[in-house]
């Protein structure tokens, strides 16, 4: 018998959009048009509301947080690791010794993550390497200051709309809203 290549769903499955995926497209969303009325590019904020949407505060603070400490740490370990790169090559180029000097980093990444933030070796990893090897030189400061703030903003925008709008919120409020339209027909 040959096996499927990719998992078959369940004979009970069915596709249902809950609330915290109308919350986590609206804020996305949202964040996204905030974001382009300012001429920014709003990518890693909705990374960070997509992340930060968590089933209830505590799910959003884990996964939020996971986010946004991996993305400080390793934006900032980033910007450490480039800085002392350009000390040997300042014109950039030598990648091999760019990725020595990743290997190396990534050690201190996960030490720093497992004092700080142990689930933010991940996202902190995947800054890591995107600085090091897709930013070009002259702007490497810059673009990891700015994944940063990004990913805070997208995050605390996610903690604040579960804090205000928790499901038991959103369930109760809907009911009513429905209970006007029956009330009327």
């Amino acid at each position: 018998m040959s096996q499927h290549p990719y998992p078959i769903p369940h004979p009970d499955f069915r596709l249902h959009v809950g609330w915290r995926t109308i919350k986590t497209s609206v804020t996305a969303m949202l964040v996204a048009i905030v974001y382009c009325l300012l001429d920014r590019n709003p990518a890693f904020a909705c990374i960070g509301v997509i992340f930060g949407l968590g089933v209830d505060m505590q799910d959003s603070i884990k996964n939020g947080g996971n986010r946004l400490f991996g993305t400080l740490i390793g934006g900032l370990l980033s910007i450490a690791v480039f800085w002392l790169y350009l000390r040997w090559f300042p014109q950039g180029g030598h990648t091999v010794y760019l990725a020595l000097l990743l290997g190396a980093a990534i050690v201190v990444l996960i030490l720093l993550c497992q004092y700080f933030w142990p689930g933010g070796v991940q996202p902190g990893g995947v800054v890591l390497c995107i600085v090091l090897f897709s930013t070009p030189i002259e702007t490497y400061v810059s673009y990891s200051l700015n994944r940063i703030f990004d990913t805070a903003v997208g995050v605390i925008v996610a903690l604040l709309v579960n804090y205000f709008l928790p499901r038991e919120r959103v369930v109760a409020f809907w009911e009513g809203f429905k209970g006007l339209f029956r009330k009327h027909s």
